[in-house]
């Protein structure tokens, strides 16, 4: 009898393989680029990792990535090599509208197809209400808005726009975000996320090939900031903060449940205040 081959194994070859073939290629490696790299090879991707600094090469060759120099306020002909992939991912903190203009213009001829655009949700206006994607309430004037509808517009390849909420986790504690200074707006609600769920969440989109979308990114619940960071203080040992006084408070909560039905997400941080920071 002809043995027949197994298909289980036959699906998890080719699944391999076709990770294999995707180049991924990461503008900013620091505490989320960094990490993203790492699981993006763990998971069978060929991975660039691009820095401003020599001396971040070894960590970026540690997690098997290969470095290259990138600023985009000075691009020069090395970032061709950069993009030759089928995916970027841009995670640096630059507004320089012009900068992304330029860089734009490199993207376009290289064979990069889809892009994953890290944005935030300070994009949004403070609505006193709860915000979605689709519920038009971005502040036109904010240049990461704008950096964002460059490249959603643009026709050479397919943007997914991710915005995250306020980043935590490992070397990023909210316990120490305001040192000595008094906490702002503390009746306001938080929004925030968990690097744990930022990368889920990048490598999920990546899987599913949900492109020419948007997303917000933010855990479940939204404490006051009151009650947040009393709660981040006294969990590294830090004496209780002080906040200012404030009548009205200014504020949005970040709608994320686009985000969980695209990908039929859980967070692994869906309450921080039950989750280690």
């Amino acid at each position: 009898m002809t043995n027949q081959p197994n298909l289980h194994i036959l699906s998890a070859t080719w699944l391999m393989i076709t990770k294999q073939m995707k180049k991924i290629s990461i503008l900013g490696s620091g505490w989320l680029g960094l990490p993203l790299a790492e699981s993006l090879v763990n998971q069978g991707y060929e991975v660039k990792a691009s820095t401003r600094s020599p001396e971040r090469f070894d960590a970026i060759k540690d997690c098997h990535a290969s470095p290259f120099i990138v600023d985009i306020d000075h691009i020069d002909g090395s970032i061709d090599d950069f993009l030759r992939a089928d995916i970027l991912i841009v995670n640096i903190t630059s507004k320089d509208i012009e900068a992304f203009k330029i860089l734009i213009g490199r993207i376009e001829p290289s064979s990069i197809q889809n892009v994953i655009f890290v944005s935030s949700t300070s994009v949004y206006n403070n609505t006193m209400r709860t915000v979605t994607e689709d519920g038009g309430d971005e502040n036109p004037h904010s240049p990461l808005y704008q950096i964002e509808n460059l490249f959603r517009a643009n026709k050479h390849f397919t943007t997914t726009i991710v915005r995250f909420a306020g980043l935590v986790g490992y070397s990023r504690h909210p316990g120490r975000f305001f040192g000595e200074r008094k906490i702002p707006q503390p009746d306001a609600p938080v929004n925030m996320i968990h690097r744990d769920d930022c990368l889920n969440i990048l490598t999920g989109i990546i899987q599913r090939k949900l492109w020419g979308e948007v997303f917000n990114a933010c855990s479940d619940t939204h404490p006051s900031k009151r009650e947040f960071y009393s709660h981040a203080r006294q969990s590294i040992g830090l004496q209780q903060p002080e906040f200012e006084q404030t009548v009205n408070a200014e504020y949005k909560i970040i709608d994320n449940s686009k985000i969980k039905q695209a990908l039929a997400y859980q967070f692994v941080h869906a309450d921080l205040l039950k989750s280690g920071l």
